[in-house]
């Protein structure tokens, strides 16, 4: 009777002792961090005559003024005006070549499909500052190999580092290290699709692109938002790759983008409060964008479900 008494009470606790580990990493690697940065742009440093001694520099409340400066500063808008040019480049052109490519893995006719899979996924593998690195060095026309067969072609050497042409170089970095893991992403979307449906195609008379237009890439929407979601954050997020040119060109400059604004804000000027302020906002803006793409998302799907 006894154990039979404890068995449910145990049953019961069991998805909470599962859950537990993720509970506390959540807490003390996301929640907390999260909350002391609120904490931190509500207050701030407040210096008595020279700021020397003890109790001279004392953190006091400071409301909502930190907020009201981030929405007003002029360089984190050209920030975000710069960062919204980048994404305009970014995302369209490697979720349309991460689509292309898994359509092209997913045929047939393609041969060696492991390796030529491994190959476009291979970039991702790379962190971004050695990526960044990498390509900062072919941009460079004194070292780079591109520059002197241009030279010796006797073509034009543009300067990838300066003016627009800029915002191609730091796309196509991203672009080359993205693509492989959203074409992965839709790869395994594509896979998941019932042969029988390609088959009653097939039956019916369709074209290889007439498959892929008109079942392949409906069926791999969820997949598409996905990766188009994941984009977004990691456009609003860009900071490894215009930091690390940063030194090999004067055209970026310490708050090229938001994120490079708070770091300037808290290790170049040495205002931490501030610096958490505009990393709320960034945090809130990219959380009501993705949030808001996703209702849209959904509410086209329950549309097209309904018809």
């Amino acid at each position: 009777m006894t154990r039979a008494r404890r068995r449910p009470y145990g049953v019961k606790g069991a998805p909470y002792a599962f859950l537990l580990p993720a509970v506390v990493l959540f807490a003390l690697f996301f929640a907390l961090p999260i909350g002391y940065a609120v904490w931190l742009s509500l207050h701030r440093i407040e210096v008595k005559g020279l700021g020397l001694g003890s109790g001279a520099r004392e953190e006091v409340w400071a409301g909502l003024s930190h907020y009201a400066d981030t929405l007003t500063d002029s360089e984190l808008l050209d920030g975000a005006l710069r960062v919204l040019g980048y994404g305009l480049i970014v995302i369209p052109v490697m979720l349309g070549l991460a689509l292309l490519f898994a359509l092209m893995l997913d045929s047939e006719r393609v041969r060696f499909t492991p390796v030529t899979r491994l190959a476009i996924f291979l970039p991702y593998a790379i962190p971004g500052v050695v990526a960044a690195l990498l390509w900062g060095f072919l941009y460079l026309p004194d070292v780079s190999p591109l520059h002197y067969l241009l030279d010796r072609a006797g073509l034009p050497q543009p300067d990838l580092l300066d003016g627009g042409p800029l915002y191609i170089a730091l796309s196509n970095i991203a672009v080359w290290g993205g693509t492989g893991f959203n074409m992965i992403v839709i790869y395994t979307s594509l896979k998941a699709i019932p042969v029988e449906v390609y088959e009653a195609a097939k039956l019916d008379g369709c074209s290889p692109l007439q498959i892929a237009l008109k079942i392949k890439i409906p069926m791999v929407a969820p997949s598409l938002v996905l990766t188009f979601f994941f984009s977004i954050i990691a456009t609003l997020q860009v900071f490894s790759e215009p930091t690390t040119l940063r030194p090999l060109t004067n055209s970026l400059s310490t708050t090229w983008s938001p994120l490079m604004k708070v770091y300037q804000d808290a290790f170049g000027k040495g205002d931490i409060h501030a610096a958490a302020a505009t990393a709320v906002v960034i945090a809130l803006v990219t959380l009501v964008l993705s949030f808001g793409f996703l209702r849209l998302a959904n509410s086209r799907t329950k549309q097209e479900e309904a018809r």
